[in-house]
């Protein structure tokens, strides 16, 4: 079987129990825990939220695909239609008591195991001996001013947010651990790029 979501066709997906979980598939059953609702809303409320850092709904033909496989699986099922003067017809949808308890499942699965999700980053530093130390100082160098202005993007959001909820912590939890995570790599690399400039951390590099 085919579903067919405005551009997005996809093919009948798993059942629920060997549904492979996702960001994107995790924050489309959260959000409809609040109330039934279509895919441009869904879309809307993970942008206006900021939670699209962290969940990619740049493209909706993607969120499309997703919901037609959660539909698929058992998790969503269509709960009606509207249509009013400036948009087509829109479908929501509502979460089913599968969709809760798998939703349930893996938030637990998610925050109680750590996964290894392969970041560049490490990857880069594994083979940085092949430049010069002088070369990978002013690379990380770089880099450095990058998370310090991620630093203050995220401490000037968590300023705003305190003037406009009750409970900034918890809209914003996810930015807190981001926040924590970019101090410590800031100043980690306040010390290596310091090694590197007096020398106590140094090499030959495979090729001049």
């Amino acid at each position: 079987m085919q579903l067919v979501y405005g551009e997005a066709m996809v093919e009948s997906a798993q059942p629920a129990s060997v549904f492979k979980r996702s960001a994107l598939a995790l924050a489309v059953l959260g959000l409809l825990e609040i109330e039934p609702m279509h895919p441009y809303r869904i879309q809307q409320l993970i942008k206006q939220w900021n939670k699209d850092e962290f969940i990619n709904v740049g493209q909706r033909a993607t969120l499309y695909k997703m919901i037609a496989r959660l539909e698929a699986a058992g998790l969503v099922a269509e709960h009606g239609t509207s249509r009013d003067a400036q948009y087509p017809e829109r479908t929501s949808y509502a979460l089913t008591d599968a969709g809760r308890q798998a939703s349930r499942e893996w938030l637990a699965e998610m925050l109680s195991t750590r996964r290894n999700e392969y970041p560049e980053f490490p990857a880069a530093l594994s083979f940085m001996m092949v430049l010069k130390p002088a070369r990978v100082a002013e690379l990380l160098s770089a880099r450095r001013l990058a998370v310090q202005a991620e630093i203050e993007r995220i401490e000037g959001m968590f300023a705003y947010v305190q003037r406009i909820t009750d409970n900034p912590r918890a809209a914003l939890i996810e930015s807190e651990y981001t926040l924590v995570l970019a101090v410590a790599e800031r100043d980690w690399l306040d010390r290596v790029i310091a090694d590197l400039g007096d020398g106590t951390f140094a090499w030959d590099p495979a090729h001049d």
